[in-house]
């Protein structure tokens, strides 16, 4: 018995050697302190290479600590020892700001999550339709309006977002914020994820279980600036980032400078950090894409190419989306010679949602934005098209504002899905948009109104945009690059256009863009003789000598499949 209490006491004690680092090679000293030592000082040693190492002996068990360093940054005083947290925590206490850091076996860990569905097939790029939500305010606590969303609430509507036919979803920045209610553009801690969402194995479980139903998960990352105080700024402000704003018009917070090389390391720290954020992202959370913000400000194609292909070169064996918010945007962000997959396309937002609203029928316009191609982009994943996101009112508040409501509200909403969903292009939705939400765009607390559901216009437009999402699954023509227009009328406002792949079949939409109903009306060009089948209906119709003859009710589109 006492053999026994004695190897009890003896693994009890055992413990491994865990390296603590700070790189801040313009620094002179740094010491670190936590609650494995009484929160007592300990120099550290610096290397040649610009690294602050201390090695301690800890036991399994968690642990939390911070650095002080004698700062460089030009708003504190000379050499000033600030406190500040791991630039490359990964879990911090919200309450002390203090880091903390895992020991299991003998090793550090972020949590014990098991991985269940990486081996689940999961849709290319040109398949992609896109789901941009917000954690916070995509809740599944609808009896409790001042309920913080969380992870478990988003995994709680994958059933939702699965029978709509969502194969990608877009997370707004979920990266640690100062406080608990943030869109998250203001991140503080790179490599932490928002802790008032839930713990780091509950998002894992949330990204597995989107991989189980096919749905692949991008998420929205901040790389132009970040929170004036990061610890970054506090070390070394100029080293990493500019020494002020480049543009004051379009500034968030200190700018990365993805310029400056240390010659003396033969480093771009800028681009290591940054770089090292992503690979742990995708690595640790199996993402599958991210969307870029503020890339225009950014202003660095070079630093841009470099990243997204430090993107697929860490997940060589599965797709990756990157994909810019470049406003307003630019063809050669993308394609062949541009560094990004794709881009926002916020022109189809301004041009279509301008229609949608006045009922203006600027025809040229319209058509540069269904079809891309017309202003220099080249593939379907260059773009992705949406009628609302996080930043603008969705669609039905702005045809509130202008007194359309009620049926008229929606015949223009689901004219709107259907140019959204036949374009060229990648599409998107913003959370609620699919059931006719329309709360105005508010960073506080706004949550969307799952009740809309139980009434019949809104599910109706939830299945008019779920039948459109299960013909572009259908159609590959869909998500091809192909698109002619064959009909233009200017003078009773249709517009008519064809979407075709190679063995994947042809699709013809005719909109009637005009507030009149157009009887036997007449549609030239067609492609194909013979009959074509309306895609929500037991109806075919005929083309002969390229000839259709169709009724198109008022600002109403119809679509056809061969």
């Amino acid at each position: 018995m006492k053999k026994t209490i004695n190897k009890k006491k003896e693994k009890k004690q055992n413990h491994a050697i865990i390296e603590f680092s700070l790189f801040a090679p313009t620094i002179e000293e740094a010491v670190l302190f936590g609650s494995f030592n009484d929160w007592q000082d300990i120099v550290m040693k610096k290397g040649e290479d610009g690294y602050f190492r201390t090695p301690l002996p800890l036991a399994d068990g968690e642990y939390q600590y911070r650095f002080k360093v004698q700062s460089k940054s030009w708003f504190n005083q000379e050499n000033e020892w600030v406190t500040i947290t791991d630039p490359y925590v990964t879990d911090i206490d919200e309450s002390t700001q203090n880091g903390v850091v895992c020991i299991k076996n003998g090793r550090r860990i972020l949590d014990e999550y098991v991985w269940q569905h990486d081996d689940k097939p999961l849709p290319h790029d040109n398949q992609l339709v896109i789901y941009e939500l917000h954690v916070g305010d995509f809740s599944g606590g609808e009896a409790d309006p001042f309920l913080r969303g969380k992870y478990s609430d988003v995994l709680a509507k994958l059933d939702h977002l699965t029978e709509l036919g969502i194969n990608a979803i877009e997370l707004m920045p979920v990266k640690e914020f100062p406080g608990d209610r943030s869109w998250g553009y203001n991140p503080k801690y790179f490599f932490a994820s928002e802790s008032s969402y839930g713990s780091t194995a509950e998002l894992k479980h949330l990204i597995d279980e989107c991989h189980a139903r096919g749905i692949r998960v991008l998420m929205d990352g901040v790389y132009n600036h970040a929170n004036s105080e990061s610890p970054l700024t506090q070390i070394d402000h100029d080293y990493w980032f500019h020494h002020e704003p480049r543009d004051l018009a379009f500034s968030w917070g200190p700018e990365f400078n993805y310029e400056f090389h240390d010659e003396k390391f033969d480093i771009m720290p800028a681009r290591k950090f940054i770089g090292d954020v992503v690979r742990f992202w995708i690595g640790e959370y199996h993402i599958d894409g991210i969307r870029y913000d503020a890339a225009r400000q950014i202003g660095n194609y070079d630093f841009m190419r470099w990243i997204v292909e430090e993107t697929k070169e860490t997940v060589p064996f599965k797709p990756f989306y990157n994909v810019a918010e470049y406003l307003p945007p630019e063809p050669s962000i993308t394609g062949a010679e541009g560094p990004m997959d794709g881009c926002w396309h916020d022109f189809f937002l301004h041009t279509i949602g301008d229609y949608l609203k006045t009922g203006e029928c600027h025809m040229e316009a319209i058509k540069d934005v269904i079809d891309a191609k017309r202003k220099g982009f080249t593939q379907a994943t260059n773009v992705v098209n949406y009628l609302s996101n996080h930043d603008h009112d969705r669609l039905l508040a702005k045809l509130g504002e202008q007194g359309i409501v009620g049926d008229e509200a929606f015949r223009r909403a689901k004219l709107g899905a259907t140019i959204l969903m036949t374009a060229f292009g990648i599409p998107m939705l913003w959370m609620g948009e699919e059931f006719g939400e329309f709360k105005p765009k508010t960073i506080d607390e706004n949550k969307i109104n799952w009740q809309l559901l139980a009434q019949e216009p809104n599910r109706e437009l939830f299945n008019h945009y779920k039948s459109l999402i299960a013909l572009r699954k259908q159609h590959p023509a869909l998500g091809a690059d192909e698109l002619s227009f064959i009909h233009e009328d200017i003078e009773h406002k249709v517009l008519s256009y064809t979407r075709w792949a190679e063995g994947g079949g042809k699709v013809l939409v005719v909109l009637n863009l005009s507030g009149e109903n157009l009887t036997d009306y007449s549609i030239y060009n067609v492609s194909e003789d013979g009959f074509w089948q309306e895609w929500n209906a037991d109806v075919q119709v005929e083309a002969i000598l390229n000839q259709m003859r169709l009724d198109l009710p008022e600002r109403a589109a119809r679509v056809f499949v061969k």
